[in-house]
């Protein structure tokens, strides 16, 4: 049992996700129903509208409220929300205590709202009736401030509905930043008024079904038919949907690189000004090298000694700023090819001029006059590591991506930083496993234990370096994810791990605890909403050889309801054949083999992948 978690040893831990700071277990239990009043300091606060919307929604209980100074309310038992006694808690910190006469959750703000998460999350999932709740005692609050999902929209375009349901999960594991990356070579997502080409065109590209090195690029007189954008209105209202849910948004506009459908809409943005350059749909645009590096065929990078551009950015982010409440603007800066500056008579003029000493200073250039666009708009700039290049000196936040070493040197630089490095697992477009059943996806392996598993406070660091670090952020890029379907799969269950990651304490985190105990309630939820997610296979091996006369077949049931089938044949396994009941041993010939395979077939039909196991008897 974990630290902080302390239950008599007959009362079982509710399965609550992020694990809470403390949680101690009670007797009894308190029965919700219909006739359960909420008492509240400020009846129409929105975290009370949240939560009676739930409860009518989903158990179509009509719950009564009233203020808290309210004399003589004669039903009980009540649910008491206030933010008296929340003065010494932290922000986004509360308590909650449920008892046979009473809950009562105290916290001010976000953290009334992340009490109310993990309240709803102690509902089970049988909506028929009262709900019999568990007395404890939680006490909690975030690790980090910062705990972010990005969602890449420019390779694929995902609805404003679809947006929301996506806030909807971030807000149930009290994640509360949502990067929206709104712009890349693939599509310009959102309107800029001030520049109506930039969606005209730039939103759209000729349809094809996927990304690899085997796209066609856009033919002649091929229509652009695919793609989409955000309204400013529409962004409007997906900002007080996220702010109902204390979730803020930071939007991305990438540049100077990755700029190609920017480019596509106004051609004198970059260097060589081609009037043919196209959104890209998918195809390959550069050659990527080995040892790293890579050289672009077409020119995707605005022009940094153009004053036309930094007119043009202004335009830009005078109206992101205005949309946009959040403090911070990301600016990308990533992968910024400089190539086609280096050819270009005018760029190397201007760097002589300027006395800048090569294409990294010059890209440092860039980013210190945006710098200051940025902050002319009342924001500051955050972007990924490449900001950096050129001994940038300017105070900006970075958005860390590559891990351990560069986030030291920049928390000992003073830079504020999100991580977010793809090698510790926080790259959700990666597969979840090395089966190749697994959906195509960018590159790269990121299985759910590696985003639960890793610790952001790097050991490098010291005690003040490491109040630097703002939170953490998992990414989602898109290039292979153009439904929502295979969107939730790839996210799910890895955001329970993120979710772990930015809100628990470390010391607070069992892995083995976490599949065991909290794991399968949540993957049931998931189950039972026809919420698509990967389904954990029945042995921990994907594929695997051994010696062995004898095996005993222990499989891993996700869940209840969930069954795993078997073959022992080398036979992909389905509905018909063998039915796991319970440990098996099987007996393997002298000199043969034996290929045991499993699949996990779930109450709505979901499957996770085939694992293959190879029992060879081999006798010399």
């Amino acid at each position: 049992m974990l630290v902080s978690l302390q239950c008599h040893a007959q009362i079982k831990v509710p399965a609550l996700v992020p694990t809470p700071a403390s949680v101690k277990m009670g007797q009894g239990s308190f029965i919700f129903s219909a006739r359960t009043v909420i008492r509240a300091d400020a009846a129409e606060c929105k975290t009370v509208n949240f939560f009676t919307k739930y409860l009518l929604n989903t158990w179509k209980f009509k719950t009564m409220v009233v203020s808290s100074n309210v004399k003589n309310v004669t039903r009980q038992p009540a649910v008491y929300i206030t933010t008296k006694g929340s003065e010494q808690l932290p922000a986004g910190g509360y308590k909650l205590s449920i008892t046979p006469a009473a809950i009562t959750l105290v916290g001010k703000d976000a953290g009334l709202f992340y009490g109310i998460q993990t309240l709803i999350q102690l509902f089970p999932l049988n909506t028929q009736g009262t709900v019999v709740l568990p007395c404890l005692n939680i006490t909690d609050q975030p690790r980090f401030a910062y705990r972010g999902l990005m969602l890449d929209v420019s390779r694929h375009f995902f609805t404003v509905g679809q947006i929301k349901d996506l806030l909807d999960l971030m807000a149930y594991y009290k994640l509360n930043r949502f990067h929206w990356h709104l712009t890349d070579d693939q599509g310009w997502r959102l309107e800029i008024k001030s520049l109506p080409k930039l969606t005209q065109v730039g939103a759209w590209r000729v349809p094809r079904l996927e990304f690899s090195g085997n796209t066609l690029p856009p033919q002649p007189g091929e229509s652009a038919s695919d793609g989409g954008f955000y309204t400013q209105e529409q962004v409007k209202d997906i900002i007080r949907y996220a702010t109902e849910r204390h979730i803020e948004i930071l939007p991305e506009i990438d540049v100077p690189g990755h700029s190609m459908a920017a480019i596509a809409g106004y051609p004198e943005l970059c260097v060589t000004q081609n009037p043919d350059i196209k959104v890209n749909p998918g195809s390959s645009f550069a050659k990527w090298f080995p040892h790293g590096g890579f050289e672009m065929y077409v020119d995707n990078t605005i022009n940094p000694t153009d004053e036309h551009v930094y007119q043009f950015l202004d335009k830009v982010f005078t109206e992101v700023a205005a949309l946009f409440p959040y403090p911070y603007i990301h600016i990308g800066g990533d992968e910024c090819y400089k190539g086609f500056w280096e050819k270009d008579a005018g760029v190397q003029r201007f760097i002589k001029q300027h006395h800048i000493k090569d294409m990294h200073a010059l890209q440092g250039y860039f980013i210190s006059r945006l710098n200051k666009i940025v902050q002319s708009k009342g924001k500051k700039l955050i972007g990924w590591d490449e900001i950096l290049e050129g001994n940038l000196n300017d105070n900006v936040a970075v958005m860390n991506r590559f891990g351990e070493k560069g986030a030291v040197e920049q928390a000992r630089k003073g830079l504020d930083i999100v991580l977010a490095p793809g090698g510790n697992g926080l790259y959700f477009d990666y597969a979840q496993s090395k089966s190749d059943m697994e959906p195509s996806s960018h590159g790269g392996n990121a299985p759910l234990w590696q985003s639960f598993n890793y610790n952001p406070e790097y050991p490098g660091l010291s005690t003040e370096e490491k109040k630097h670090i703002l939170g953490v952020e998992a990414c989602v890029w898109t290039e292979h994810i153009s439904t929502i379907a295979k969107l939730y799969y790839m996210i799910l269950p890895r955001m329970l791990g993120l979710a772990e990651t930015s809100w628990s304490l470390q010391a607070n985190k069992s892995y083995k605890q976490f599949i065991t105990d909290f794991l399968p309630a949540h993957l049931l939820r998931f189950d039972k909403a026809d919420i698509n997610y990967r389904v954990p296979t029945a042995l921990e091996q994907i594929d695997t050889t051994i010696n062995a006369s004898t095996y005993k077949f222990v499989a891993k049931v996700p869940f209840k309801g969930a069954k795993v089938y078997y073959t022992l044949n080398n036979i992909t396994p389905t509905e018909t054949d063998h039915e796991y009941i319970q440990p098996v041993t099987l007996t393997i010939p002298e000199n043969t083999k034996m290929i045991l395979k499993t699949i996990v077939i779930t109450p709505v039909g979901h499957r996770s992948v085939v694992t293959r196991m190879i029992i060879d008897n081999k006798v010399k």
